[in-house]
């Protein structure tokens, strides 16, 4: 095992590690501004990747569809919340629950109604296609490279967001007291609208971006929103800085079992054995990194007891 395969499994670790901060920081600014359990944003994940691979397949300019799927997942996100999820904040997450598992159903159909129930595949930019050699003779997926670094500049920016800007802090005063930042003159429907739309067109950017590495087809978001709620148990429900971190270590964890595992086992298994029972418990191992978390730090790495 060389050195440099386990540098190239680690930059596969971290790509997939910025997709996931991609959904979950959306994740888990709705859930801890709005306290809302949304089970759809798979779907707004999916809807980013179709209308990606839809209009760069019409118009050839992949650029046009990255911002397509951006733009659509915002904008459907924005419709939801005024049509549908606005009527729900009030309501116990039961409720929430069973709206947003009928708008998958939702999405789903109407999806495969539009672009029809065949996987659509997306091509990269030829400026991003074939490989680059980077430091210490690792070979590398060029546009897998730029997906680390569009993933790491996006967290750049929404931490800066967060932080820094004045509707930062009105999330984060929603997060903590909506009641008051409402008596203080926020329109805290149109905030709720903005923060909803913000999360969906984060998932949209992932389902774009993913599209050139897999198939884009129906029911896409559903794996990937698991992954995306065990980050956010790990790194702490409404927490952004969270968010990242989790992701990072869910990415890492899946992608380097998935290759370690089945190299320890073929030491004393057959290839075939080795792989199956090594792929399973890479599988399993980022619920037993979230079981671990829960176990000393309920409240997540990044959570506030009590929160």
């Amino acid at each position: 095992m060389s050195i440099v395969l386990i540098a190239e499994q680690i930059l596969n670790g971290l790509q997939l590690g910025v997709m996931l901060f991609l959904m979950a920081a959306g994740l888990t600014l709705i859930f801890g501004v709005m306290g809302l359990i949304n089970l759809a944003h798979g779907s707004l994940y999916m809807i980013g990747a179709f209308a990606c691979a839809g209009i760069a397949s019409a118009t050839g300019s992949f650029w046009l569809g990255l911002l397509a799927g951006l733009s659509a997942a915002a904008a459907a996100g924005a419709i939801v919340e005024l049509a549908v999820i606005r009527r729900l904040y009030n309501r116990d997450h039961l409720d929430q629950v069973l709206a947003t598992f009928a708008l998958i159903l939702v999405f789903s159909e109407g999806t495969r109604w539009v672009f029809g129930s065949f996987p659509l595949y997306l091509t990269p930019p030829e400026v991003l296609e074939g490989t680059v050699t980077l430091p210490g003779g690792i070979i590398y997926s060029r546009f897998r490279l730029a997906i680390i670094v569009a993933g790491l500049a996006v967290a750049g920016g929404l931490f800066l967001l967060i932080g820094k800007t004045l509707l930062g802090v009105r999330i984060r005063a929603g997060e903590c007291d909506r009641e008051m930042i409402a008596a203080l003159g926020v329109n805290i429907g149109i905030l709720y609208t903005l923060v909803f739309a913000l999360g969906a067109g984060l998932a949209g950017l992932a389902g774009a971006m993913v599209g050139s590495i897999q198939s884009v087809q129906v029911g896409m978001g559903e794996p990937v929103l698991i992954l995306a709620f065990v980050v956010i148990v790990i790194g702490g429900i409404g927490s952004v800085a969270g968010a990242f971190v989790g992701s990072i270590l869910v990415g890492m964890a899946d992608t380097l079992g998935r290759f370690l595992f089945p190299v320890f086992f073929g030491t004393f298994m057959d290839p075939s054995s080795a792989m199956s029972v090594g792929s399973a418990l890479a599988s399993m191992l980022i619920y037993l990194l979230m079981a671990a978390v829960l176990v000393f730090r309920p409240q997540g790495l990044f959570g506030h007891v009590g929160a």
